[in-house]
């Protein structure tokens, strides 16, 4: 478990900070009110463009990059790469729809000491395979760590650079509702509907999806803006199946266009 809870640096500022402006930009967005339909399965959904996020879920350099973790680890990142073009589409027209973006990235403190217990799944995992906190040579031959906190690796990829008025939230397991601060910023916010995107499908977008349909909030999955390499050769790929779990019980999946079409309808 961890051992303290995982501190936040929402674009650039602190949780405190954010909670004074989330009530602020609140309501400056009350004005700004306008409902679009997309057209998603399991059904078409309604949303409320000022209750409404954009959740970027770890597209960092360490899962979508050359040089990055999953590449060095053998893992086949190109289902990544191509969602990275319509997420950056994606974000391009919820910024001129003044929607709020919200970047999760994973990345832990670097005496790992909120990676987990000795014994837990999560410790495991990342350093029998993964091989984290190790120093490893960046791109641009500096030396980098990892998936630890403000890297190279835990960078969000150069197309879809936060910007300053963008929320930035580290996380420490698969969920970014997971001992973060991402509940609490979202309810100031007044946020209601979620549209997702980033790495990987049926890992940490997953596991955030449900998240916050435990917690009455609405997901939206865009299909491609999302990649999934567990599975990727079988007949029906892992990312496939969570698009169905979805679809059926979790929330709803459409895509890009479709979002993006709907924004320009309203």
């Amino acid at each position: 478990m961890l051992t303290a809870m995982a501190v936040s640096t929402l674009g650039g500022i602190t949780a405190t900070a954010m909670t004074k402006k989330a009530a602020a930009s609140r309501s400056s967005n009350s004005t700004k009110s306008r409902l679009i339909k997309i057209d998603a399965k399991p059904a078409p959904i309604a949303i409320d463009t000022a209750k409404t996020a954009v959740i970027v879920v770890d597209m960092e350099n360490d899962f979508g990059s050359k040089d990055g973790m999953f590449d060095l680890a053998g893992i086949d990142i190109s289902m990544i790469q191509k969602a990275v073009g319509p997420t950056a589409r994606v974000l391009a027209a919820a910024r001129n729809a003044n929607i709020k973006i919200v970047y999760l990235k994973m990345g832990f403190h670097p005496d790992l000491s909120d990676l987990g217990a000795p014994d837990s799944v999560s410790r495991m995992r990342h350093l029998q395979r993964m091989h984290v906190g190790k120093t490893v040579q960046a791109p641009d031959g500096s030396a980098t760590r990892i998936l630890i906190r403000d890297t190279w690796g835990t960078d969000i990829v150069p197309q879809l650079k936060p910007q300053a008025e963008d929320v930035v939230m580290y996380k420490t397991r698969f969920s970014g509702f997971y001992q973060t601060d991402l509940d609490n910023v979202l309810k100031k916010l007044g946020i209601k509907h979620l549209i997702f995107t980033g790495c990987t499908t049926s890992v940490c977008v997953d596991s955030t999806i449900r998240d916050a349909m435990f917690r009455d909030y609405q997901p939206v999955l865009l299909a491609d803006c999302t990649g999934e390499p567990i599975g990727n050769g079988l007949s029906r790929s892992n990312h496939e199946a969570t698009l169905l779990t979805i679809e059926v019980l979790l929330g709803w999946v459409s895509s890009s266009d479709e979002f993006i079409k709907a924004l320009g309808a309203a």
